[in-house]
Order: C-alpha cells, then structure tokens, then sequence
C-alpha cells in the first residue's frame, strides 16, 4: 500500500513537467515531506471548463485534492480515510472506484513514498517497524496513478456554493518491485511521461487499453533508505523525514 509519501515540488515546477498550462494563482500548497491519509495534495487532471461539459472540450488542470476517496454515493466524507489507495488489479471493478476509472483519471505528483519494515529491535528483541523512504535513483519526479471523484455535501443547500462539493483521490498500487519489493509487498503505481495523456483523457474509456497503461508502469530503479520513525507521526514535517538514518 501508500500510506505516505513526500510532495515538495511548488506549481511553478510541477506544471511544465506535467504540461499544464496555468499555473494556479490562488490555491497553493506548502512543500510536505509527509503527506498523510485525508491531507490535500497536488493532482493534474483534464476536465471541461464549467459550462462548457458539453462540448468535448477538456483542460488540463493543477489542483489539490484531498486523498482518500470519497465515492459519490457515499453518506459521510469519513469513507474516504479508508480509501486512500486502490489495487490494480480490481480497480477497474470495484463499486467505489470503477466509476472514477472509467472517466476521472489523474496524477499525483511526488517525490517518493515511505513503506515500513516489520524487523525486531536488536537490543530487545521486541517486533518494531523501520521506516523506509523510497525514491528514483534521478530523483525525478513520480507520476502515481489515481482517480478523482466529486462528493455533494449534503449539509450545503446551494450547489453553485464552493462548499458543496468535494473533490478527491485515491493512488493505484501495484507488485512491488526493485527496493521497494525488499521492503513491502506492494508500491505505488507510477507512470511515465508518454503515459501521461492517455491516462488523463477523459474520453479514453476503453478499460482494456486503460489496463494495459497499467500493466506498463513506469520503469527505473528505486533507492530505499532507513529514515527516522519521526514520520510515523503525521504533525511531523521537515526535509530531515528523508535523511537517511545512520544509527
């Protein structure tokens, strides 16, 4: 699974890399080297401009989401901290994701994600779990796979009122492989960059094809290193989560 991962790329670097047009003026989001279930993260997603749903016409978008699925049926927004991630291997049948899969497809940018080791404690023995911080060997960004869904909070009377709807994501896992696979059986999956437009287009709704984008995920070793427990605490935040731990 992905229960954590680091996102400290600003919008400025993020939209080039992931071709985006406009950057976002208004909404921004601090650096976190420790994104956690239910924390709003940066997504790129194509979607028509509003008003305009009709017409085929989609835009590229940087936005922040929140992570941790809510499916549009669902009755309470609390759902969605269980549904922070989805395997590959069912998404595509699953009732809360099968949906977003069809039409609502995006990346998650990243940095890298942290997996953690069931070892014992070699003074006492006891069972304890060592934090891993997982990453590209070229520190290149990580496009993870994932899917968007809207949620109309029910308590908001006015549709047109921004509070009404809620908008968030949950990140495909797959086989993990390289070092990852040392660590913990599953992964994030990432994708690369000639993926990246037939994932988003939301008109490409063949879910064989959509599939095989899956089956072909993104390629390049991955370095895993031991880093401080401080990270099993999600009000801890910093570059220092990431510094290998030498003792």
């Amino acid at each position: 699974m992905c229960g954590r991962y680091a996102s400290t790329r600003s919008p400025q670097e993020l939209a080039p890399l992931f071709q985006v047009p406009d950057v976002p003026a208004k909404e921004t989001l601090a650096p976190s080297w420790n994104v956690a279930p239910t924390d709003d993260v940066w997504a790129v997603l194509e979607r028509a401009p509003r008003g305009d749903e009709d017409t085929g016409v989609v835009q590229r978008e940087l936005r922040p989401l929140r992570w941790g699925l809510v499916p549009s049926w669902a009755k309470d927004v609390k759902v969605g901290a269980r549904m922070i991630n989805a395997r590959v291997e069912t998404v595509h049948e699953k009732p809360a994701y099968r949906r977003a899969f069809m039409r609502r497809r995006c990346l998650l940018p990243a940095d890298g994600f942290y997996e953690w080791e069931q070892t014992k404690d070699p003074a006492t023995g006891k069972a304890r779990k060592q934090p891993y911080f997982i990453h590209p060997e070229e520190e290149q960004v990580m496009a993870l796979a994932g899917l968007y869904e809207y949620w109309r909070d029910p308590a908001v009377q006015q549709d047109d009122d921004p509070a009404a709807w809620l908008m968030t994501c949950t990140i495909i896992t797959t086989e993990a492989t390289d070092a990852a696979g040392r660590v913990h059986p599953r992964m994030p999956l990432a994708l690369t960059p000639d993926h990246y437009d037939a994932w988003l287009d939301p008109g490409h709704q063949d879910p064989d094809e959509l599939r095989a984008l899956l089956g072909q995920p993104a390629e390049g070793h991955l370095q895993a290193r031991p880093v401080s427990t401080a990270v099993n605490h999600v009000r801890n935040n910093g570059p220092h989560l990431i510094d290998e731990l030498t003792a």
